[in-house]
């Protein structure tokens, strides 16, 4: 008698969620990815695609609040929050405020930096394994610099990462001007990070849902989860608008939308939503060979064989889904302060969607303390492309009982005090 396949039901279909659909079903599941919208267009859809090992450092550094409090007071700087009564995001801010020491960051980075140092072996053995088109160049990251100031506090940045391995390669002025033409003549200089690499990250959701569906996968969209449903600390099926769903185990990889089920899974969920903005252009001619990180305009610039993107800011204005015209024209306003002259237009996209926060910013991947067989796997910050097939592994490990390629303990649920 032939065994059936035990079956997991995954919530969410970003990039994290599919990551998890694809290993658990490379492993052996069979496999039910449920989205309350459509397949893959949250934050997965409009982000610049960067794979940087690089980003080990989170955002909560020291200094970081003093500059906050400087930018809260622009409308169009690369951080906004909007004054409100809202007393999760006072706290998320306030438990982000006393991370923004040495010690903190220290801790977060190598955390994250465990994640990272892998991501791009696998990301190449994922896009290899299941020759995935979705535009993927490992041609380094390159960090851009108006003023000698910046120029020079990046230094002390570039030092810690070389503690990391991380570091990149200093260019002043001349060095830059020849690795990117593209760029203005009056620029400081930069580092470049070579073992990095991009993608379209909309392309890469195409290619996934083609890969998953030609495995067997069942992707289920337009359906939203209302409730987990079990006894004696399993959950036997999923309650949703169109019916219930079973599953042997479930994995919950809603991104800035988890914390809405944080009483189904018995725990706090601190994420908050970052809003995003990212505006697609056609290829500019010339056009830069690598992505760009436009620092103190924090924006970043990302070339594609068939297309341009500008993205960033940070904005904390709760599950507002409309687009800022400021926010917009601050991403172009940026882009003409390091670039020659060009044309950004005619606009394809402008877009926005919600980067899932964590206030020491790690992921979560780790069992819900209510059910022994529901995963989470949410909370990735700005580092969802860069951190989904570890994930993805990480999750099928778990549920596997295999042993972990590298330590759960940093993203364990646990390091949130109060359950529900």
């Amino acid at each position: 008698m032939i065994k059936e396949p035990k079956h997991a039901v995954v919530i969410g279909a970003g990039v994290i969620g599919a990551a998890c659909a694809y290993y658990l079903c490379r492993s052996g599941w069979a496999v039910t990815v449920v989205e309350k919208g459509r397949w893959g267009q949250g934050s997965s859809h409009g982000n610049c695609g960067l794979i940087v090992p690089s980003h080990v450092l989170p955002l909560n550094m020291p200094g970081v609040v003093w500059q906050g409090l400087q930018w809260m007071l622009k409308h169009d700087a690369p951080l906004y929050i909007k004054p409100r009564a809202d007393l999760a995001l006072a706290v998320w801010l306030l438990r982000f405020a006393r991370r923004c020491n040495h010690r903190a960051m220290l801790q977060a980075a190598i955390a994250r930096s465990a994640m990272l140092q892998g991501a791009m072996a696998l990301f190449q053995d994922l896009i290899d394994k299941e020759s995935l088109d979705c535009h993927w160049e490992a041609q380094g990251v390159l960090y851009v610099f108006r003023s000698p100031q910046a120029l020079q506090s990046h230094r002390d940045i570039n030092t810690l990462l070389k503690s990391f391995g991380e570091g990149g390669q200093a260019l002043n002025q001349r060095a830059l001007q020849a690795l990117e033409p593209t760029l203005r003549q009056d620029l400081a200089g930069g580092y470049l990070h070579e073992e990095s690499a991009h993608l379209r990250p909309d392309f890469l959701m195409r290619e996934l849902k083609r890969v998953l569906t030609s495995l067997g996968v069942r992707i289920q969209e337009q359906t939203t989860v209302t409730a987990l449903q079990g006894q004696n600390g399993r959950v036997q099926e999923v309650a949703t608008d169109r019916g219930s769903i079973a599953g042997d185990a479930f994995v919950v990889a809603t991104g800035a939308w988890t914390p809405f089920l944080a009483r189904e899974l018995g725990c706090r969920i601190p994420i908050q939503p970052g809003k995003g903005y990212s505006a697609t252009l056609p290829r500019p001619e010339p056009c830069p060979s690598r992505p760009c990180m436009l620092e103190e305009d924090r924006v970043v610039a990302t070339p594609w064989p068939g297309g341009y993107r500008l993205g960033g800011t940070m904005e904390f204005t709760g599950y507002d889904d409309s687009l800022n015209p400021r926010r917009l024209k601050a991403l172009y306003r940026g882009a003409r302060r390091y670039f020659k002259p060009t044309q950004w237009a005619p606009v394809q996209e402008e877009w926005c969607g919600w980067r899932p926060m964590t206030f020491d910013g790690l992921p979560i991947i780790d069992r819900a303390p209510k059910w022994q067989n529901v995963m989470v796997a949410a909370g990735h910050n700005m580092l969802g492309i860069s951190l989904a097939p570890g994930t993805g592994k990480l999750i099928a490990e778990l549920l596997n009982g295999q042993p972990p390629h590298l330590d759960p303990k940093p993203y364990r649920i646990g390091r949130f005090t109060g359950l529900l």
